[in-house]
């Protein structure tokens, strides 16, 4: 059983996704530093010194802290929008793969199929009026 979870561990995939968690939660980090002591004091300064994490409501005696809710939406944003980019990005990487070129077409009358260029079908020695190379 040991070595059955050791194997499980080396793997590839639980590796990948153990770095990958700890980038994230690094990454967290920095957005919420970035929002908490840069985006948010400049948004209280351009809205006459509104803090947003000092907005509290009070509902049947429970508060609710709508600031620190705001706080959390716009960090999500904003990590949502950096790994929008980074899938992007990874994705245009992917679709430079090479397009595969038409070598063969079908005989209009035998239905055979022929190479692009032939002028004249090998299996029924019909002419090819139409004569159109696809790849043109």
């Amino acid at each position: 059983m040991f070595k059955e979870f050791k194997e499980f561990i080396a793997r590839g995939n639980v590796l990948d996704m153990a770095i990958g968690i700890i980038m994230g939660s690094a990454f967290t980090a920095i957005v919420t530093s970035m929002v908490d002591d840069i985006l948010m004091p400049i948004i209280s300064g351009l809205t006459a010194g509104i803090d947003y994490q000092d907005i509290v409501v009070s509902v049947g005696g429970a508060s609710l802290k709508v600031g620190n809710f705001i706080n959390a939406v716009i960090s999500f944003l904003i990590i949502a929008f950096v790994m929008f980019l980074i899938v992007k990005g990874l994705n245009s990487l992917h679709k430079e793969e090479a397009k595969e070129e038409v070598t063969e077409k079908e005989c209009p009358y035998c239905k055979s199929s022929i190479p692009v260029e032939a002028s004249r079908c090998p299996h029924c020695t019909s002419k090819l009026d139409n004569y159109n190379n696809v790849n043109e």
